[in-house]
């Protein structure tokens, strides 16, 4: 009896098992078929990105490991490049046009950037406000942006504030007398510096973008323990739009060390007058492709981008101390 006993459990358990095993063989099975399909859709989304990493690896990343080498050579264009290590670094550091341009571009970057935003913020609450008519307002201050630092609007802004331009004209009906603002070196740094904050309609967007997202129950709190606008623009404002202001703040200064187009085109091509307009990029631009200096231009080019990085990094590394977003506990 005992036996029996033995056989019936033991056949139970392989009854009991036999349609576990095969939910297992097909469970085994459900896996390989969604690898195989996963490999198929991966294989299909690189087949149609193939057009912009071939472009990628030659128009950006190829051009940009070229110009790393050339960092460390003496190339002119027209003989081969011949290593000099870190030559053009140490000539760098011995040329004084080249500390004159970081000087000029870290003024136009350290001025300019939070004038900009300054101003960004400024219109985008007043944009904020509902009202008639604010749906123009929004694309009237928006449409500088959407031309951009085209050569066209450099060539109306330096015409504007050249001698008996418009701008000098209406100063002088004040018995201010310039003589236009593009011949004096002292005053033509601000005027690029006036160009960039006329353009802050993408900025502006942003920031009126985050405005919306702040809730309004904060601002009745703050009225209720008797804050002021000043008060609540400083309390509740600025912490709740403190990642849009250091998203701008990171692409305007980025796009700020990058000014070129009006610069050269208002210095007309020489960084004048006075070497004013000398702006990092264009004496670049001239080294590489006036004195055929590409092998220097391209430590030139590299030493930006290192710098750029390493701003952006501390940015980044010390933007948890004020950089609230929506959840913490700060």
């Amino acid at each position: 009896m005992a036996m029996e006993s033995n056989a019936v459990i033991e056949l139970g358990e392989a009854v009991e098992t036999a349609p576990r095993a095969a939910d297992d063989r097909r469970a085994g099975g459900a896996p390989r078929r969604g690898s195989m399909l996963r490999r198929r859709e991966n294989a299909a989304g690189y087949l149609f990105l193939s057009p912009w990493l071939l472009g990628f690896f030659a128009l950006t990343a190829g051009p940009m490991l070229f110009s790393l080498y050339l960092a460390f050579t003496n190339y002119n264009i027209f003989s081969p490049p011949k290593w000099i290590g870190l030559g053009n670094f140490e000539r760098m550091l011995q040329d004084d046009v080249w500390w004159d341009s970081v000087r000029i571009t870290l003024i136009y970057v350290l001025v300019g950037t939070p004038i900009k935003l300054a101003a960004d913020i400024g219109v985008a609450m007043l944009l904020n406000f509902r009202s008639r008519g604010t749906g123009f307002f929004r694309s009237a201050f928006y449409a500088p942006s959407l031309i951009g630092a085209s050569v066209s609007i450099a060539i109306v802004w330096r015409a504007m504030f050249s001698t008996g331009g418009p701008v000098d004209s209406s100063l002088s009906l004040f018995g201010i007398d310039i003589g236009g603002w593009v011949g004096v070196p002292a005053l033509i740094l601000p005027m690029m510096i006036l160009l960039a904050v006329w353009q802050f309609g993408a900025p502006m967007v942003i920031f009126l973008a985050g405005l919306k997202q702040v809730p309004q129950e904060l601002y009745e709190a703050a009225s209720v323990d008797g804050a002021g606008p000043f008060r609540k623009f400083g309390s509740v404002t600025l912490p709740m739009l403190s990642p849009v202001i250091f998203f701008n703040l990171l692409l305007e200064m980025i796009h700020a060390f990058q000014i070129f187009a009006s610069a050269y085109i208002i210095g007309s091509g020489t960084g004048g007058p006075a070497g004013a307009t000398n702006f990092y990029t264009v004496y670049l631009y001239t080294r590489a492709f006036t004195n055929a200096q590409m092998g220097y231009a391209s430590a030139m080019a590299w030493a930006l981008l290192i710098v750029v990085a390493l701003i952006a990094f501390i940015m980044f590394r010390t933007s948890n101390s004020w950089v609230h977003y929506a959840g913490d506990n700060r």
